[in-house]
């Protein structure tokens, strides 16, 4: 793909609050965690109208899952605030530098590592890695996930359970552990979690589990660094239009996504990448433990 190419794709990706798509086309892809760059209605990464005002000049922020969907859209905000953003991903690679052509396009240094969040030694090298060519690290966005499906919990194999567990959970816990010694006061982490974890799900139960988990790891987290001026706090989307649904539903069910919310209609990535902005700059500076819901209307506990 050309730079001029990718460039369309920047302008194409983005839309007015009052252009956000209604219905999610019935559509399915057969590999998870899905590409971007292959689905018929191109979420909306960031609104046309979004207007940075340096609300993370001279940040540096790392996101598992930054290649598309939700984490491209933190991403491409991040880096319109003013933020250096490493983008981790597993092998997406044509969604992954459309990700870095449009944080570039931005103004701001991006840097692409491919790996599986789910090993710890991955996790290290790429914390390493964004510190030696970004400079530090001040953002740690937990965001990457997968999610299968299944009608019985009989049905859900051991493989599943300790894969879904190690790319949701397990990953958070490696990813942090290995920031701490560059993480300082005023640093941030922000974890996605997600409605499933207040509403539950019956499909997804391994999944469901794994995003209370990390409620729980936010909350805990946060005690356990307030003393060191390190705030922990997650969103909790809820459906919204990313690679992740067609490659993880069948087209019946692609096509109701976001239908049974308030609102009636999928959320799309650029709805949601504000929360992050928020928790991550200083307007959020007596904020931390907590989470955020933008899930199209939906009052959940918590």
């Amino acid at each position: 793909m050309s730079n001029d190419e990718k460039l369309q794709n920047v302008h194409a990706e983005t839309a007015s609050t009052e252009n956000m798509p209604e219905e999610a086309p019935g559509e399915t892809q057969s590999v998870q965690p899905g590409i971007e760059s292959e689905m018929s209605l191109t979420p909306v990464v960031i609104r046309d109208d979004y207007r940075g005002s340096d609300k993370l000049k001279g940040k540096v922020a790392l996101i598992t899952g930054g290649d598309s969907g939700i984490g491209r859209a933190v991403a491409v905000h991040f880096a319109r605030e003013g933020a250096d953003v490493a983008i981790l991903y597993l092998n997406e690679e044509q969604d992954a530098q459309e990700t870095l052509a449009m944080v570039q396009e931005e103004g701001r240094r991006g840097v692409l590592i491919a790996g599986d969040i789910g090993d710890v030694e991955f996790c290290k090298q790429a914390v390493q890695q964004t510190v030696k060519e970004l400079g530090g690290l001040d953002i740690l966005v937990n965001n990457a996930a997968e999610q299968h499906p299944q009608d019985s919990i009989s049905d859900i194999t051991p493989e599943q359970l300790e894969r879904t567990f190690r790319t949701n959970i397990f990953a958070m816990f490696y990813l942090t552990q290995a920031a701490m010694p560059h993480l300082k006061p005023g640093s941030t982490i922000i974890n996605t979690t997600s409605v499933t974890a207040y509403k539950g799900s019956p499909q997804l139960l391994d999944y469901s589990s794994t995003k209370g988990a990390i409620v729980a790891f936010t909350r805990s987290l946060s005690q356990n660094l307030a003393e060191q001026g390190i705030r922990v706090n997650a969103v909790a989307p809820g459906p919204i239009w990313t690679p992740l649904i067609p490659a993880t539903f069948d087209a019946e069910r692609v096509a109701a996504h976001g239908q049974s919310t308030p609102l009636k209609r999928p959320g799309q990535p650029a709805e949601v990448a504000p929360s992050f902005v928020f928790l991550a700059s200083d307007d959020s500076s007596y904020i931390s433990g907590q989470v955020l819901h933008p899930n199209g209307g939906e009052v959940v506990n918590g």
